[in-house]
Order: structure tokens, then sequence, then C-alpha cells
């Protein structure tokens, strides 16, 4: 990964975001301890979820979703990062204004949170994704 000299917010005038802060191109895209989704059910209920989800005041090329695609948003550690398996962010084209595919969601570049975030509970990460599995302090929260 690439290293960008990270500035204080005390700085008198602070380069732009996009020239000291990761883009999606310098995070890594998984996490090589965490699978992907782990049956069909969730490929289904993922594609379940892509073609209903329309909210009002939104065309269908304004309404970005993915699945399994890793959300970078805290730009003080970058190790902090969640994978849910399925979000959409309203506002936002589906494709870069590169031709390139999207690596992972990164809140700083994008601009844009997440509208919704869905974690389709499963037997083996049920305890993790409910919150009731104890972690180290030091570890970021759960999803």
């Amino acid at each position: 990964m690439a290293t960008k000299t990270i500035y204080s917010q005390y700085d008198e005038q602070p380069p732009p975001p996009n020239e000291v802060l990761p883009t999606m191109y310098d995070l890594p895209a998984e996490e090589e301890d965490q699978p992907g989704m782990p049956d069909i059910f969730h490929v289904w209920q993922a594609r379940l979820l892509d073609e209903t989800f329309r909210p009002p005041n939104y065309e269908p090329e304004e309404i970005f979703t993915a699945s399994d695609l890793n959300i970078y948003y805290n730009v003080h550690d970058f190790s902090q990062c969640k994978r849910p398996d399925w979000f959409s962010v309203v506002g936002l084209p589906k494709l870069e204004k590169k031709p390139e595919m999207r690596l992972s969601y990164v809140v700083w570049q994008e601009g844009i949170n997440p509208l919704i975030v869905v974690e389709l509970l499963s037997p083996s990460t049920e305890k993790e994704d409910l919150g009731r599995k104890l972690r180290d302090a030091k570890s970021p929260p759960s999803k």
C-alpha cells in the first residue's frame, strides 16, 4: 500500500484530501481472514435487494449498490473497515467516471455515506453480527 503523509487538523492550509488520503487503489479490497458470502442464499438475498431497492426521487443510475465490498470509513485508521453483505448509496453513479469498477468503497473519496447497510445473519457469524461476541478493546467495533 502506498504511504501518504497525514496532515494535522491544525495545519494552516492542508492539501486537498485526494492528495493525502488513500484511494480505493491504495487500500486492500479484501481481508484474508474474512471469506466472501457464505452461501447461495446470501447471493439471492443481495440480488433481491438490488432489484427491489428503489428510493423515491432517485433515478436507477443514481443508486449504487454493492455486495461484500469493503467500506472504509475511518480517515484516521485505515485498518478499520467493514464488509457488509449489502449496502446502497444514493446520489452516486453506479460506476465511477473512469471505466474501472470500484475495488472498495472509501467514504472520504466518494463523499457520500451509505444510506442503508444490510448484514445477513448466518449461523457461523451470528454472535458477531449481533454484537454478542467479545472482542479485543483495540479491535474495531463489530458489524
